[in-house]
């Protein structure tokens, strides 16, 4: 349990929350303008805030009122009036790739819809969305996104799944699959993986056109295509099946993108698709079962990117409730691998039964 804090203390933290957005973007700004950096560079001796205005072409009154916003943000600490020094959680702002690519996430996709949320969850849709246009779903609009939300959207993506792939790989070639089908694919990367670990191995990417257009021109430079198939199907759908004939079905982060009533829809075409013998696996970063606390923070506001601009219904699961969609789906969990690798993921085997 957390410690009950005194009057004075919740109240202090309530001022966090009413002012957080804001501070947010100072601490942006600092990043993006290089002061942090350059405090950084000065780690040794202290940054004199008159040279950061000289170097970076800044005007005092501007870094001093970014600054002192990080101060309170305990990102940096003043050594006097005009010397300053970056703190270990200014360190992890500007150098930790886990933060980069939250803050960027955060800024370049959600935050100028976020001002939705109540809109989102009354209307059950992702209202700030809206924000890059008249989209559905943020899946739907990916190939057309900015640049910058583009790019800040597939890093995120990316980040949270390429470490565990190494261990994936490891799991799901045990038994030498023949044929994978990569469900939800997007730019091609497992199938490009499984590729890259097994020469014989051949890859079924299936996911919108607007994803498998990239995935296609991905494969065709990294010469995959002769070995990567493709298969467009909107999941939600339900007329549209999977086909049969995979030794393997992967979905990797793929099912979070989905309502519970959803998922088992698309579990259930995925029973139809599959033999006794298909190996069934699910990769997710699970909200119950990580190891760190800053791990699941940022499970936990991806749910909320979710609400807000993926669409309307999703969120991050866990693992038990995956197990319990799964089994309401015909079938059955064989096999479970927690938190594999130093990756935030597990994944659940599971098997088709009649």
């Amino acid at each position: 349990m957390k410690k009950e804090l005194s009057a004075i203390d919740a109240k202090f933290e309530a001022q966090k929350l009413a002012w957080g957005p804001i501070y947010f973007q100072a601490l942006v700004s600092l990043r993006d303008l290089g002061v942090l950096e350059y405090i950084h560079k000065k780690r040794r001796v202290g940054a004199s805030i008159s040279d950061i205005c000289a170097e970076l072409k800044i005007s005092d009154y501007g870094v001093r009122v970014l600054l002192e916003a990080a101060a309170v943000a305990n990102v940096v600490d003043y050594i006097d009036d005009d010397n300053i020094t970056l703190t270990k959680t200014g360190f992890f702002w500007i150098k930790d790739e886990l933060t980069r690519v939250n803050i960027n996430y955060v800024n370049d996709v959600c935050y100028e819809g976020a001002k939705s949320l109540t809109d989102c969850i009354v209307n059950g849709k992702a209202e700030g969305l809206k924000v890059f246009g008249d989209w559905n779903t943020i899946y739907e609009a990916l190939a057309v996104l900015p640049e910058k939300a583009k790019t800040s959207w597939f890093e995120f993506d990316h980040y949270y799944s390429s470490d565990a792939f190494p261990y994936a790989l490891e799991i799901v070639m045990k038994n030498k699959p023949k044929y994978i089908f990569d469900i939800g694919g997007n730019t091609g990367k497992w199938s490009f993986a499984c590729c890259e670990h097994n020469e014989e191995v051949k890859v079924k990417i299936l996911d919108l056109p607007g994803q498998l257009n990239v995935a296609k021109q991905n494969a065709l430079e990294k010469g995959f295509a002769d070995r990567i198939d493709f298969h467009q199907i909107n999941l939600l759908d339900s007329f549209q099946k999977i086909p049969q004939g995979a030794d393997v079905i992967w979905m990797s982060q793929f099912l979070d993108c989905f309502s519970k009533e959803e998922i088992v829809v698309i579990l259930k075409n995925v029973f139809q698709a599959a033999n006794e013998d298909t190996d069934i696996y699910i990769m997710e970063p699970f909200t119950d079962n990580q190891e760190y606390e800053a791990a699941t923070h940022s499970l936990v506001g991806t749910s909320l990117y979710f609400t807000i601009m993926a669409n309307g219904n999703s969120r991050m699961y866990s693992v038990k409730t995956m197990k319990e969609l799964a089994v309401e789906a015909g079938l059955t969990v064989a096999e479970e691998f927690n938190l594999i690798g130093n990756s935030y993921h597990s994944i659940i085997r599971c098997k088709k039964i009649n």
